[in-house]
């Protein structure tokens, strides 16, 4: 378990973010809306590459609950671009090179990489409400039925 204080209930502050396809998130967009940010380590990685196809695969099924989905990293937006294009992916990804994304959110950890300890993003998703409130999240997160599990929450708020 973490000692970290959860952001269930809380409301996110808005905030403006460069992502994909030349557009700049800003959370106010998104009022009346829920919305999956997930949070991954690094664009072309197996369990990142895996968990971005699932997103993809259920986006529909995302979209006839009013939600929107969000992948977030530190990785260049060129990067991301590729990334986007490769998967085929219908939702944009935010860059987050400055970590203020990965720090509001309190997702940057240390782990071990090939017996090093490095700083790095800890695979997490939030679900905000139309409001603008975390109304779920998911830290740790292991990608196998991660995305199952997500939509099936969603489903439960409309």
């Amino acid at each position: 378990m973490t000692d970290r204080p959860s952001l269930l209930n809380k409301t996110v502050p808005d905030f403006s973010a460069a992502m994909t396809s030349g557009k700049t998130f800003q959370l106010a967009d998104y009022q009346g809306k829920n919305l999956v940010l997930y949070f991954y380590p690094k664009d072309n990685t197996p369990g990142c590459t895996t968990e971005g196809m699932q997103f993809r695969d259920l986006h529909a099924q995302f979209q006839a609950a009013n939600t929107e989905i969000f992948g977030v990293s530190r990785d260049s937006l060129k990067s991301h671009e590729n990334f986007k294009a490769k998967l085929g992916m219908p939702f944009e990804l935010i860059s987050d090179p400055d970590e203020t994304l990965c720090t509001m959110f309190d997702v940057m950890k240390m782990k071990n990489m090939y017996g090093k300890q490095v700083r790095g993003v800890e695979r997490s998703t939030f679900v905000i409400d139309g409001a603008g409130k975390v109304v779920k999240e998911w830290r740790g997160v292991k990608v196998p039925a991660h995305v199952d599990e997500v939509l099936a929450f969603i489903q439960t708020l409309a």
